[in-house]
Order: C-alpha cells, then sequence, then structure tokens
C-alpha cells in the first residue's frame, strides 16, 4: 500500500532523529580508525626486512623482548601524534610552520624532506628486490615499475582516503600471511618463549638491539598520523576519537609488531648461527630450507611491503610540503624526483641491501626534530585544550625522545666509527 503522507514524485520525508537508530559505539569506534594501518607498514618496510632477518640469523630467538619492548614507545608516539591531529585540527608540519620561527621551521622542513626521501629509496630497492626475485626483472626496470604501481595506490588517497587504508591494510596481510606460512614449516615456535626473557650475547648482540629500539620511531610517520586524525572528531566527540585511536594503533602496530617477530624467528630457525647475507640470499636460503612455497611467499611479502610503504612515504612527503610551506607538490612530480636517488644507487651497483640498512641510518638523523616538537606541542593546553597531556604523559613523552635520540646517537657513532 502507498503511505498517503509520501508525495509521488518526491523525496521520503525526513525521519526524526529520535526515530533513527543510532550508531552502536562499537560502529562509532571502528568507523575512526583506519590510519594506524597505514603508519604500520613503515614498521615492516624493506628496511625491517634486512635488519630483522640478520637480527634472528646471527642472534636467534633473543632478541624477542627487545622487539616487543620497542613496540611500547612505538606505539605512545604515534598516539601522541594522533591525539594532536584530533586535538588541534592541524598536522604538526602545519604546527611548526605556524609557531616556530621562520629561521627553526625551515631547516625542519628540509630535514623532513630529506627523511621522506630516504625512506622512499628503501622502498622502492624493496620493492625491485622483490619483483627481481619473483619475475627475474633487472633491479632498474624493477624499480620503476614499482614506483608506477605505487603511484596508483597513492592516488586512492586523500579523496579515496578510506580505499587507501583499506588497501594499505590488506597488504598488511599479505606480509603478515607470507610469513605466517613460513613459521608453520620451520619450526621456529619451538624456542619463541625463550626469546621474551631479557638477556644480550655481550657487546656484539648491543648494536642490532639497539638498532630495533632505534627503528621503534619512524619520522616521516608521526608526521604523517597527525595529518591522517586531523579531522576526527571536529563533528563530535574528540574524546572518543582519541580513544578509537588507541584502538587503531594497539592492533596496527600490535599486527606490525607479530610480522616483525616472525621475521626474526623465521631466519633464527632457517639460518641460526650464521649471516645469511642480503635478501637475495635470505630468498634462496628459504627456498633450499623450507622449499620453493617459502621463497615465493618471501617475495610476494617484500613486494607488499615495499609497494605499500612507498605509497605510504610518498605521502609523508606531501603533507610535510604542504604543512611547512602551503604548496602541493603534483604527485607525478614527487614520485619523479624520489625515485632518482634509487635508480642512482642501484645503477652504481651499490649492494642494494646494504643500501637498505643505509637507509635506516639516514632516518635516525630526522627522530629528534620530529620528536621534540610533538612532545612540546601536545603539552600546551593553549593548542590541546582538555586533550593537553597529563604532566606525567609529558615526562614520559620526554624521556621516550631522550632514550630513542641517544640509542640513535649511539647506531650512529658505531656506523661511522666501527
Amino acid at each position: 500500500m502507498l503511505d498517503s503522507r509520501r508525495p509521488l514524485n518526491g523525496p521520503a520525508p525526513a525521519v526524526p532523529a529520535e526515530g533513527r537508530a543510532a550508531p552502536g559505539r562499537l560502529a562509532r569506534l571502528a568507523g575512526l580508525c583506519g590510519p594506524a594501518f597505514v603508519v604500520s607498514v613503515a614498521y615492516i618496510d624493506p628496511g625491517a626486512f634486512a635488519t630483522d632477518m640478520a637480527g634472528g640469523a646471527q642472534y636467534g630467538t633473543m632478541l624477542l623482548w627487545v622487539m616487543a619492548l620497542a613496540n611500547v614507545p612505538a606505539m605512545f608516539v604515534q598516539a601522541l601524534s594522533a591525539k594532536l591531529g584530533i586535538a588541534t585540527g592541524r598536522n604538526l608540519p602545519e604546527l611548526c610552520r605556524d609557531h616556530l620561527p621562520r629561521r627553526v621551521s625551515l631547516p625542519l622542513w628540509v630535514q623532513a624532506e630529506l627523511v621522506a626521501a630516504a625512506t622512499d629509496l628503501a622502498e622502492f630497492i624493496g620493492g625491485a628486490i622483490a619483483l627481481n626475485l619473483l619475475f627475474g626483472v633487472p633491479l632498474l626496470p624493477a624499480a620503476a615499475v614499482t614506483a608506477v604501481v605505487s603511484s596508483l595506490l597513492l592516488m586512492l588517497a586523500p579523496r579515496g582516503r578510506r580505499r587507501f587504508e583499506a588497501t594499505v591494510a590488506a597488504m598488511l596481510g599479505v606480509v603478515l600471511a607470507g610469513f605466517a606460512y613460513q613459521v608453520l614449516p620451520s619450526g621456529s615456535l619451538a624456542g619463541v618463549a625463550g626469546g621474551f626473557v631479557p638477556r644480550l650475547a655481550g657487546t656484539d648482540s648491543l648494536l642490532p638491539a639497539a638498532g630495533i629500539i632505534g627503528a621503534a620511531v619512524m619520522p616521516h610517520v608521526v608526521y604523517l598520523h597527525s595529518a591522517l586524525t586531523q579531522h576526527q572528531g571536529a563533528d563530535g566527540d574528540r574524546r572518543e576519537a582519541v580513544r578509537a585511536s588507541r584502538m587503531d594503533i594497539a592492533v596496527a602496530l600490535g599486527t606490525a609488531g607479530l610480522v616483525n617477530m616472525a621475521m626474526l624467528t623465521v631466519a633464527a630457525a632457517t639460518f641460526g648461527g650464521g649471516d645469511p647475507g642480503g635478501l637475495q640470499a635470505v630468498h634462496a636460503g628459504l627456498g633450499q630450507v623450507l622449499g620453493p612455497g617459502a621463497a615465493v611467499a618471501f617475495a610476494l611479502a617484500l613486494l607488499a611491503s615495499g609497494l605499500a610503504s612507498s605509497s605510504v612515504g610518498t605521502y609523508a612527503g606531501q603533507v610535510i610540503t604542504a604543512g611547512f610551506l602551503r604548496r602541493r607538490v603534483p604527485l607525478l612530480a614527487r614520485r619523479l624526483v624520489t625515485i632518482i636517488p634509487a635508480m642512482a644507487v642501484l645503477a652504481a651497483g651499490v649492494d642494494p641491501t646494504r643500501a637498505l640498512v643505509l637507509s635506516q641510518v639516514a632516518l635516525s638523523f630526522g627522530i629528534p626534530f620530529a620528536l621534540v616538537p610533538l612532545v612540546a606541542f601536545t603539552g600546551s593546553r593553549k593548542l590541546m585544550g582538555d586533550l593537553v597531556n597529563r604532566r606525567l604523559t609529558t615526562v614520559a613523552g620526554v624521556v621516550v625522545a631522550g632514550v630513542i635520540c641517544a640509542v640513535n646517537g649511539f647506531l650512529l657513532v658505531e656506523v661511522f666509527t666501527g
């Protein structure tokens, strides 16, 4: 029967607000989740593949406790970044531009761009290695293919941000599935429990342990996370948005942590007691010990990591430029510029795995320049309002920033002197 109250050629009458079913709290929280999955990709980038596999091969599962411990400051810093965006409606680069002297903000912009470029270097090389392993594509054209495909992924953001977040989360799932597949035949779960007992094997194991802690903060995604959340809570409960971001971070970075642990345990079970060499040697070794399926799973995981993390790195670069300079660089132009260092490194015949490790060293330089403003801004009541850090949170932020900066300083000294 037709409803006589509804015009035949007009829209249905509006349903009063009180007559509509309000979305459940969990549904609202779920709707605010997603940014942390974009951020989490930085923690399982190709550089992580190189360092985790080397650490597991040399020291077995002994460093698992360091990985678990390092996840805590990672979550803490990303929670501060997400809260900054929610509370202020601005991202970290914008706040640096607006609240710091120009003589300070311009050098901050330069180093942030260099950090983003170092990130892209690692991701392009990682994707190129994966395509070479899977299909035999030479490294130079493989890097170009990685750039094209990751650019197509990036076109989903920010207009299709939900699709971008879902795509990146799916790639995170591919990496997790790839290593889950390797964990089962390797029997690497046997010695996992002992790896969570804090201990080190003398001073030799101190360097990889420091590397794991130093990698707990990836500076480019500190800038990016505040941009991904800066429109959340604008038309609703900001505290609820902060709670949602914490749940998002716990799940996403927890998953990334599991992936890193899986890398280390697979390497421990497969190459225990010896250095497997570069990623190509790791791929060959997995094929010999665990079978061709494990080698393919490793290469697919590396490809997914390279594509996703290169997209995220370039997205972070766009946020950095727009925030510090109020300028938007066309995606194609930025992609062409950022691929040049990777192509130059590969053309020069530099060992690609060594280049991945050095790119992580470059990222270490950018950590204090992201952390110090982040802690300062989130501790400002004028900026944050009722979401300002509690005194204990600010103290914890200062301690985390100090420890990570000190660890990375140690790493830099070791790299350049020993």
